[in-house]
């Protein structure tokens, strides 16, 4: 039904909502298209609704956020203002899923990468705070994955919560790559219908053997959280091979290492959903079964709910880089900072571990790889706004390696340009005269005849492709020195890009991206 609806109604990729929104910042002056208003929510809605193992809370990102966008273009505001309102809805989104007024706002500084100025803080404070109070009058006091820590914080558990730490980052890492992996090998099959075939018989197949995996997933979290983990067991497959240890846990294992092909499928197949709810549910069975493991063979006696927790908080830092998003959210949904200490200690291990073999989170990878993904660092901030080949001159005429000065000098006398690249039948640049080249000579008409362009023209120092981001365009010029290179396609000219054209783009961006 999601394929349908997107295929044939939406008619547009209405998938990774935060990525999207993402990439709205950086590549579409934070333009998101008007439908999102609606469209995702609807697609995860259906979903979820029938089975999809992924979560709502991506798309609900980019339902908000395209709000936000579409406010701030009927009010015709600035980028500045028309990203903030952006971030205000992302902010109000998460805040409003979890009433959590705190988390959403640091998801949108972590996630978003937008700036905290005291200009931004008010407003996604407002947006946070309304969402979670509107949250909590439709829904009452209920929250999504409500739980009251009441034991006091036991520092002898620490090198266990450094433990959980490492093992959440591994586990982060593989939920990550997996799931990047298993996209692109979805998007190779390039039948739709037999991409739903194969997505849809392979999630089927998971939630039979797993029932745990019908959904979103958060039932499973608070059968752990209440310690109900048996009823989780005895529902499976698994509970027919008896009541064996090590078949109770493989079980579990199952659970966190088959849920990204789960959710992988899910979408796969056409669903609409995000990575939230996954990588909630894997951390917080990755911490159970730690727990289990340590107070059967170490002699831990640790509360299996505070594993449950922390676990989620950990997964949460290892696949979103977010670990102030983690601490935050599960401080609030536990009402309270007694998790606080454990929280920051397993976070902090879980990101520090995925930093060592990945940079960027599941969300940023994908756009850094093409040099669009917005940072904290306002430079290349800038640089990841600007499409460089807007500033692309074409202009310029182009002459023949076999034209003869004669022949160049009318040209010269044609522009006003100092630059003449020089290309072949096929339009594949074989050089450049400069101005500066020939002007000696230039009016020496006894060399008109007898003086050819291939005697005196240059070749560049270096050549731009018009596949490159705009980091490799910048280190091009400031490894020649050069102030203009050409552009090539595939080896075919198509321009040339001036330093100081870049630059002027870049200082417009600089005061349009700056507070003041």
């Amino acid at each position: 039904l999601t394929l349908l609806f997107v295929r044939y109604i939406v008619k547009d990729n209405i998938g990774h909502g935060v990525s999207r929104v993402l990439y709205a910042i950086s590549k579409k002056k934070s333009r998101i298209r008007g439908h999102n208003n609606w469209t995702s929510l609807i697609a995860t809605t259906i979903t979820i609704g029938f089975g999809g193992s992924v979560g709502a809370e991506a798309p609900i990102v980019l339902t908000g956020s395209s709000i936000g966008s579409t406010i701030g273009k009927y009010f015709n505001l600035n980028y500045k203002n028309v990203t903030l309102l952006i971030g205000c809805g992302a902010a109000g989104a998460i805040s409003g899923i979890f009433k959590a007024p705190v988390a959403g706002i640091v998801f949108t500084l972590e996630v978003l990468m937008l700036d905290l100025t005291m200009s931004s803080i008010v407003p996604l404070l407002i947006s946070s705070v309304t969402a979670a109070t509107v949250a909590y009058f439709l829904i009452g006091d209920d929250v999504l994955l409500s739980f009251n820590i009441t034991e006091a914080f036991n520092i002898r558990n620490i090198p266990w919560y450094l433990l959980l730490g490492a093992v959440s980052g591994f586990v982060s890492l593989f939920f990550s790559k997996m799931t990047l992996l298993l996209e692109k090998w979805y998007e190779k099959i390039n039948n739709i219908f037999g991409r739903l075939l194969l997505g849809g018989s392979v999630l089927g197949l998971l939630i039979y053997i797993f029932p745990s995996f019908y959904g979103e997933g958060y039932n499973t979290i608070m059968s752990l959280l209440h310690g109900n983990e048996g009823s989780i067991f005895q529902n499976s497959l698994f509970s027919g091979l008896g009541n064996s240890y090590f078949v109770y846990i493989l079980f579990f294992l199952g659970l966190v290492f088959l849920k990204v092909i789960a959710s992988s499928s899910t979408n796969g197949a056409g669903g609409v959903g995000g990575i939230f709810a996954p990588t909630l549910f894997i951390g917080g069975v990755t911490g159970f079964i730690i727990a289990s493991l340590l107070n059967r063979y170490a002699g831990a006696e640790i509360p299996d709910n505070r594993f449950v927790l922390v676990g989620m908080a950990g997964a949460m830092a290892g696949v979103m880089h977010a670990p102030l998003t983690a601490i935050f959210l599960i401080a609030e949904i536990t009402g309270g900072y007694t998790l606080l200490i454990p929280l920051i200690i397993t976070s902090t291990i879980a990101y520090i571990t995925v930093r060592a073999f990945e940079k960027h989170s599941i969300y940023h990878i994908q756009l850094a790889e093409k040099g669009e993904l917005i940072t904290h660092d306002k430079d290349k901030a800038v640089l990841t706004m600007m499409n460089w080949r807007k500033e692309i001159e074409k202009d310029l005429i182009t002459i023949r390696s076999t034209d003869n000065l004669g022949d160049l000098v009318k040209t010269i006398s044609k522009s006003n340009r100092n630059i003449f690249p020089v290309v072949d039948e096929y339009n594949i640049l074989e050089g450049v005269v400069l101005l500066d080249d020939v002007r000696e000579i230039m009016f020496n008409s006894e060399l008109y005849k007898t003086t050819f362009v291939k005697d005196f023209m240059t070749i560049p120092p270096t050549y731009l492709d018009i596949g490159e981001n705009i980091e490799v365009v910048m280190d091009a010029f400031s490894n020649t020195g050069a102030w203009n290179l050409p552009v090539l396609d595939k080896g075919y000219y198509v321009g040339f890009l001036s330093k100081s054209r870049l630059y002027t783009t870049y200082r417009e961006l600089l005061v349009q991206f700056s507070e003041e």
